[in-house]
């Protein structure tokens, strides 16, 4: 009978093999991208500029764990700002060809090249589409050979002891379709705004998103005139319900000159008598204090708000009025974790420059 310590002392053994094995697996997929970068060539950027330049939308193409890679190529190229969609051969062959149009680019994934449904489709995507791109480890297949543009990957084994699982292949097309995406986004230019338009949920879509549509409306804001006593505005800014921290404070004209916190008046409370109550707000209100103009992205006013270490930003017109306020607490009733996306910014503060959309009053930078 094996004794408790030589039985562990297996065990451990056995983990250590395990472990072992799954790091060969990570080498195995690492050898074959570096192999894929080297073997990369003029076709690569010929595909990327076919892509760019079509009229019509990208079809991805593949059968098995290369049509899961395509899907996920597909999604890629969509999110990048090419209209992108995936086509399953055998569904193609009953009906859904009619997806593929005269100025579509084709894209088709197959390890071998020689997958009967990818075969059986070459003749129909040749004659539908604009021009077909191969993404093959065999050059001599029937995909690479009715391509226009053959993109080979390494014809390695896969990862699996079998040879048979695609593994490496898989990993292969993946990091080749993710490249050429990101090649014909960058030709494309496709930029910050674009990409906002196309990520309007989750947390990225709120940090894309324009102060604009985020902000408390200036209607639910406290503001209140620079000549009102603070007495005053206690009772004019008044109202149920949740309220911000900070009235914002302006003259006859709404222009935004002051800033006066539910801070401020603890501190004056503390100092004073009941009768200075009484004291105009341009006499007590902080007249140095930042805001962020309309039309920023939220990822600003966050890095704002993490760098002053401020809970309340004013949001403000081309002349310097109040429209709105953007409240740190509002920002985390949205989601959670924009404050702990932004820890890096407040550690850039004195490295970095300030936002455009920044405007302080008040002072100079």
């Amino acid at each position: 009978m094996e004794s408790p310590r030589r039985r562990g002392h297996r065990q451990a053994k056995d983990r250590q093999e395990q472990l072992a094995r799954g790091v060969s697996v990570v080498q195995h997929g690492v050898s074959a991208l570096m192999q894929l970068a080297h073997m990369m060539d003029e076709e690569f950027v010929l595909a990327a500029d076919k892509i760019a330049s079509m009229r019509g939308n990208l079809i991805v193409c593949g059968i098995g764990k290369a049509g899961l890679i395509g899907r996920k190529i597909a999604a890629t190229f969509s999110s990048t700002g090419t209209r992108s969609h995936f086509l399953h051969p055998s569904e193609a062959l009953h009906g859904d060809l009619g997806c593929v149009g005269p100025n579509d680019v084709v894209l088709v994934l197959s390890n071998s090249g020689t997958s009967q449904e990818i075969v059986d489709l070459l003749p129909h995507l040749s004659r539908r589409a604009s021009s077909m791109i191969a993404v093959t480890s065999k050059i001599n297949s029937p995909l690479a050979q009715a391509a226009d543009i053959t993109l080979v990957i390494p014809n390695c084994s896969e990862a699996c002891r079998l040879n048979l699982a695609p593994t490496t292949s898989t990993l292969a097309m993946l990091a080749l379709g993710d490249a050429l995406a990101m090649l014909v986004s960058e030709n494309k230019e496709f930029g910050q705004e674009d990409f906002a338009e196309l990520h309007p949920g989750g947390a990225l879509g709120l940090r894309l998103a324009s102060v604009d549509e985020l902000m408390r409306p200036l209607d639910e804001c406290r503001v209140c005139h620079q000549d009102s006593s603070i007495r005053q505005m206690l009772v004019e800014t008044a109202r149920p319900g949740r309220r911000t921290g900070a009235v914002m404070v302006e003259n006859d004209q709404h222009v935004l000159v002051g800033i006066f916190t539910d801070s401020d008046l603890t501190r004056f409370l503390g100092k004073h008598v009941q009768a200075d109550l009484d004291s105009p707000l341009h006499a007590v209100m902080t007249c140095e204090f930042s805001a962020i103009c309309a039309g920023a992205k939220l990822s600003e006013a966050i890095e704002i708000l993490s760098q002053r270490r401020i809970s309340e930003l004013p949001v403000v017109n081309q002349f310097d009025q109040a429209i709105g306020l953007i409240d740190i607490t509002d920002l985390i009733g949205l989601e959670p974790n924009l404050g702990a996306m932004d820890h890096t910014a407040a550690r850039r503060i004195d490295h970095d420059a300030p936002p455009a959309s920044l405007r302080v009053f008040g002072s100079t930078l």
